[in-house]
């Protein structure tokens, strides 16, 4: 069995930002064009009218004060609430791909590596573009990487639960250098003219580089101690797109074909089994909580990182300690984790230990322990 490190991470960030401002104007017209579409059936009783969003709901009730997007007009447009993409033609890249390439470039030039040394891709998102062929296999292609490559889908937990899989793969032998990429393209599934969830998502990519430590040769390598994976069945995150739909004779633009949660019982449900995951991990490990210098936490509600900490450590959570990109980029899926891991480390020193933890869907919770050599 091999020692393993990840050696480099890499960021795409798109072009477009959508303030709370921009994002609360675009709904609340969108309100008053649904209210009067609908205004029979409202005076009649039989439907209850739209309500506004507001800056101050959407940043009390997430601690969001911004999101990327790949594109904005769309989504700010009353009569369509979603992103306009152009459809590529089939011998041109994906758009998932080319953001994750773009990302993946930068992580292998953190790592020092180049992508012919790449032995396997794996593409984790919580939505994949299409069904096939696979965009680790057209990202693996576009970077000259060898070996193979497959996506995979654990919803908020992508990242970690793929991390796992290259951690395994290089420790075992099979691969020795691994590309982990999380291209998260969150606005094709956001319900943006739902009041409750509008405001969640951004759209971004991350990557990670994932190799044998006596291979290694960056100057900032974090040494995987341990890995742990958990799934417990719910209905309270779910998105019913699949392919299935035409087959059912359904509206492929029913409420049901986007993101949607029941977001109190997921607070309440999620917290207690992430604290005890990371827990029970820690102490697989012979490491208590207190001893971990960071936690890297999957970024979807603030006041959810905040109870997560406070079980784990019996404190609240300073920026220090659990740092929050979740107001710059929103809740992006599972790359949240991998970001506040990018941008939160070079302080640590060596020896100082880490814990990347995501959640979500599923529920699934995915954590990785790693020590700064």
């Amino acid at each position: 069995m091999h020692s393993v490190v990840i050696s480099g991470t890499g960021i795409y960030q798109p072009p477009h930002t959508i303030t709370n401002a921009e994002l609360v104007e675009a709904f609340n017209r969108y309100v008053d064009q649904e209210n009067a579409r609908l205004a029979d059936e409202i005076a009649a009783g039989v439907r209850e009218p739209l309500t506004y969003s507001s800056v101050e709901f959407i940043e009390k009730a997430s601690g969001i004060k911004q999101r990327y997007v790949l594109e904005k007009s769309g989504v700010l447009d009353p009569s369509r609430m979603y992103p306009r993409f152009t459809e590529r033609p089939d011998d041109q890249l994906s758009l998932m791909a080319e953001i994750a390439v773009d990302a993946a470039r930068k992580a292998l030039d953190a790592a020092g590596r180049t992508g012919d040394q790449i032995d396997a891709v794996l593409c984790s998102a919580a939505n994949m573009q299409r069904a096939y062929p696979a965009m680790a296999i057209e990202i693996q292609q576009a970077l000259g990487a060898g070996g193979y490559g497959f996506d995979m889908n654990v919803a908020c937990s992508s990242a970690t639960f793929a991390i796992e899989q290259a951690v395994n793969a290089v420790r075992t032998g099979s691969a020795k250098c691994v590309l982990v990429v999380n291209p998260e393209i969150t606005s094709g599934h956001q319900a943006w003219n739902d009041r409750d969830c509008h405001f969640i998502f951004g759209d971004v990519c991350t990557a990670v580089i994932v190799e044998r430590a006596d291979c290694a040769t960056s100057a900032d390598q974090w040494e995987v101690l341990g890995t742990k994976l958990a799934t417990q069945f719910s209905n309270s995150i779910r998105n019913n797109f699949g392919f299935l739909n035409r087959c059912e004779d359904s509206d492929p633009n029913a409420r049901d074909k986007t993101f949607r949660q029941e977001g109190r019982k997921v607070f309440k449900e999620v917290v207690p089994l992430a604290a005890a995951h990371i827990e029970a991990h820690l102490a697989a490990l012979e490491q208590a909580p207190t001893a971990v210098r960071r936690y890297w936490l999957h970024q979807a509600n603030h006041g959810m990182n905040q109870l997560v900490i406070k079980k784990l450590v019996g404190a609240d959570a300073s920026a220090d300690v659990a740092p929050l990109i979740l107001n710059e980029f929103a809740n992006t899926a599972s790359a949240g984790s991998i970001i506040a891991f990018h941008k939160h480390r070079a302080d640590l020193a060596a020896g100082d230990l880490g814990v990347i933890c995501s959640f979500g869907a599923g529920y699934s919770i995915g954590s990785v322990v790693v020590r700064k050599r």
